[in-house]
């Protein structure tokens, strides 16, 4: 089954830091929510945690409104950059029978990183969606750089026998 994974997709991380095409993400995670569902598969919105302005509901800590989240979806609390660290993710996602994840969110740089090289070295087939994930521009670098830096990483990875793959949404949206 397949798995998209929504990332730190939350209101508290859109505030006042400007995401390189946010409005863009959320169109097409969106979009690739309806998909997912239509062809049976399962929505997982994971929450960055801690115990400042991302506190369990405070009003940062919540999903954007914007994003097509419903009551049925899968939620999952983190409280570091890897989704999987001492969280219940994988157990989740083995007891839905999930094997297949495609990888969005926010911040590329961090989160969805460090979960895609997790997810990928827990042998799940990872493709990550190479236009649906953000950033915020960093010091030494702009937001557009970062992401395409982490795509071209992503898909050189070295996973013998089960590479990431890095889809645009058109390009999944067409193979489900």
């Amino acid at each position: 089954m397949t798995g998209l994974l929504v990332i730190d997709m939350q209101v508290g991380l859109f505030e006042g830091a400007k995401r390189f095409d946010a409005d863009g993400v959320v169109r097409r995670i969106n979009d690739l929510a309806h998909a997912v569902r239509a062809k049976g598969g399962a929505l997982v919105f994971i929450q960055h945690e801690d115990e400042g302005d991302f506190a369990h509901g405070a009003p940062g800590w919540r999903i954007l409104p914007a994003l097509d989240s419903r009551p049925e979806d899968v939620y999952v609390r983190k409280t570091a950059c890897d989704s999987f660290y001492r969280s219940d993710l994988d157990e989740v996602l083995r007891e839905l029978e999930i094997t297949r994840l495609f990888v969005t969110g926010c911040a590329t740089d961090f989160c969805v990183d460090t979960t895609t090289r997790s997810a990928a070295s827990k042998d799940y087939e990872v493709a990550v969606v190479a236009d649906g994930h953000t950033t915020a521009d960093r010091p030494h670098l702009a937001a557009e750089k970062i992401i395409e830096h982490h795509n071209w990483m992503w898909a050189r990875l070295i996973l013998p026998g089960r590479p990431v793959r890095v889809l645009a949404t058109g390009e999944l949206l067409r193979a489900l």
